[in-house]
């Protein structure tokens, strides 16, 4: 059994008396390493109300100590992390987790040293090799790819580096090749999604899957999640249509453009993230669709997204929270003093619909 690691939608009183209050840089982070400190002030900074609140230790699942994984205990506040975002910050989610690690680092008064892949997994790799021989103890990285981490763990293993993965997972030992992946429970998120798709509906009709990039673990869930629940509860609804668009919006306008073309009677699209259903929004509206005409149901939680909620064009939106700042540095600071952390650490997520998206706006990304 995993972890679960609950999402708390606390008060800014709450969060301060739990010492989780977190930042949320406003600036995207840059597309090369670079070294920021406690004392960097190019990001600015507000009271976060969709904070991550979690511990990362308990529960019933395997857990992994500093002695099993090998190395030695390490004080977080003399080490360097390096952390590796995978692709390019033009999406709200990569923005809104790469600010997190920045403040809850300068918060902390830890060194950071930083780097974006730009979404090219060569580059990725490349990056998190380069951080480590700039002198990284500790590693947080958002994978691209699920796949090909080899080079990076003979590395990060050979010099006893610990590793904490987040948002993704890699397809490697936990407490092995790395110690914890802090994230959502994607194929729960795909239930949700069918749940609302459902709903919106009526459980019949003809829907589209705009399915997010080939080679991870999260799209491979959400589909799963999806599929397998409108096959248990709606055997009226039929996934006549699945194509990628690989999490970016103009890919998933150009997919649903071929999509009204070719299954002009479709009735409702699913799109793995936000920007791939504000892209199919955007197609909707050029082919001279009103809102409602196609139900569309997203994963994500952007702010932008909502706001297509309250206005008419998206039916409902499951959160996948991206501001892991200060789990993932509690996590690290646990496991390198000598304490268990919990190898999955699966965190509750939201949702969004149209009797709380105008009033929980407030609360996206």
């Amino acid at each position: 059994m995993k972890h679960i690691a609950p999402l708390r939608r606390a008060s800014v009183r709450t969060l301060l008396a739990t010492g989780l209050v977190t930042g949320l840089a406003l600036t995207a982070g840059c597309a090369k390493s670079e070294d920021s400190s406690g004392n960097d002030k190019a990001s600015a900074q507000q009271e976060d109300p969709g904070q991550v609140v979690a511990s990362p230790s308990g529960g019933s699942g395997p857990s992994c100590t500093i002695d099993s994984y090998g190395g030695a205990k390490v004080d977080l506040k003399s080490a360097t992390v390096g952390f590796s975002q995978s692709e390019k910050e033009a999406n709200p989610f990569r923005i809104a987790e790469t600010a997190s690690i920045k403040a809850e680092a300068q918060k902390r008064g830890v060194k950071l040293l930083t780097s974006n892949a730009q979404s090219q997994f060569s580059k990725q790799i490349s990056d998190v090799q380069d951080l480590i021989a700039k002198g990284a103890d500790l590693l947080v990285i958002a994978p691209l790819n699920s796949d090909g981490w080899e080079p990076v763990l003979r590395t990060a293993s050979a010099k006893h580096i610990p590793i904490v993965t987040i948002d993704r997972k890699i397809n490697a030992a936990a407490c092995k090749d790395y110690v914890s992946f802090i994230g959502s429970d994607f194929v729960e998120q795909g239930r949700r999604a069918a749940d609302q798709m459902i709903e919106a509906t009526g459980g019949k009709g003809e829907v589209a899957i705009l399915l997010g990039a080939a080679g991870n673990n999260v799209t491979t869930e959400r589909t799963k999640g999806f599929e397998d629940r409108i096959k248990e509860k709606a055997p009226g609804l039929e996934i006549v249509f699945r194509q990628t668009g690989d999490f970016a919006r103009e890919k998933g306008q150009s997919v649903t453009e071929n999509l009204i073309q070719s299954k002009p009677g479709i009735k409702g699209i699913y799109a793995e993230n936000d920007e791939m259903g504000l892209g199919a929004v955007n197609a909707l509206k050029g082919a001279g669709k009103k809102p409602g005409d196609v139900k569309i149901v997203t994963i994500d939680g952007t702010r932008n997204a909502v706001q297509s909620i309250v206005d008419g064009w998206i039916d409902g939106v499951i959160e996948s929270n991206p501001r892991f700042g200060p789990l993932a540095f509690q996590t690290l600071d646990t496991f390198t003093q000598g304490q268990e952390v919990a190898q999955d650490i699966v965190i509750q997520d939201s949702s969004y619909t149209e009797s709380n998206a105008k009033a929980d706006l407030g609360k996206a990304y």
